[in-house]
């Protein structure tokens, strides 16, 4: 019996069982570092697929995580300026300050759209740096899936070799998939939707689909009655297939859109998680094509 414990103690202190802490900001990150890192990461999230990513508080529950965390992979691109910010500060981890090792940001690895020319706040919420909502499009997942796997190998030399299978097995798995999606996906091409929030750049390009109207006037501020009865005029000229929106914002806006002139909602969940059928990264887009292709019939 000692003899049996005796080992396990050691087989527990032994540097193989050290797991890599991972600090995600968003669940698509989360999950891709699973995808990833496997059994030597712990993967912890700092929001779900039902929050806005932009409005969270630095709660103590977050800055003790990432206290001790040895990778934070977060979007960046203005996207967490809100609360990361003081989260990194309060938590005074070295290893997730900007410029560390273990400051990972995934915007700086695709090309970012919609970047403003000038910037104030008459425009409503507008990110200097361009769109923020990277993860719509699969084919900046697998950018940012690359310089992830090479992120965790330099953080965890001693398993670099199961994160480059690892990475290798993945991208496999995601080109494949990919080229599925775009099959898939064909009908998509050039069907004229609404959006509620500019949020769907990455996902219209990647699926040519023809934005003709957004339900806001500016970003993240709440449509009038007289902006809204703006974009009915609007559809009578040039009709659209949908609305959509992400599960986690409020649908006020969209369901007056709905019931003033019967064109379909639909509900994408934005991110993993967002709704039971997209539990992971590979889920999360097959949920979101089969949705569109619903509200494009």
């Amino acid at each position: 019996m000692k003899t049996l414990i005796f080992t396990v103690l050691v087989l527990l202190s032994s540097p193989s069982w050290a797991q890599l802490s991972v600090f995600a900001c968003e669940p698509e990150w989360a999950s891709l570092t699973e995808e990833l890192g496997g059994d030597d990461v712990s993967v912890f999230s700092a929001t779900s697929g039902l929050q806005d990513p932009h409005y969270i508080q630095a709660r103590p529950s977050l800055i003790a995580k990432a206290r001790k965390t040895d990778l934070l992979v977060c979007t960046g691109a203005e996207l967490e300026v809100g609360w990361l910010p003081l989260l990194q500060r309060k938590a005074g981890n070295p290893n997730i300050q900007i410029g560390a090792e273990g400051y990972f940001m995934a915007a700086d690895y695709v090309r970012l759209l919609e970047k403003p020319v000038t910037v104030d706040r008459s425009q409503g919420h507008v990110h200097a740096a361009g769109n923020p909502h990277i993860q719509t499009s699969p084919d900046n997942i697998f950018k940012v899936a690359e310089a992830l796997a090479e992120r965790l190998k330099q953080r965890d030399p001693e398993h670099a070799n199961n994160y480059e299978q690892r990475w290798q097995d993945f991208q496999q798995r995601w080109q494949t998939a990919m080229k599925q999606w775009q099959e898939k996906a064909a009908p998509l091409k050039g069907v004229p939707i609404v959006v509620q929030h500019k949020n769907w750049i990455y996902l219209t390009k990647w699926l040519g689909l023809n934005e003709v109207a957004v339900l806001e006037a500016k970003p993240a501020v709440p449509p009038t009655v007289k902006q809204l009865q703006s974009v009915v005029e609007k559809l009578k000229q040039t009709p659209a297939k949908m609305v959509i929106l992400a599960a986690y914002q409020s649908p006020r806006a969209t369901d007056w859109l709905v019931d003033k002139t019967g064109i379909k909602k639909v509900v994408l969940p934005f991110t993993v998680g967002g709704d039971n059928n997209s539990n992971n990264l590979f889920k999360l887009y097959d949920d979101t094509i089969n949705l569109l292709l619903d509200g494009a019939k």
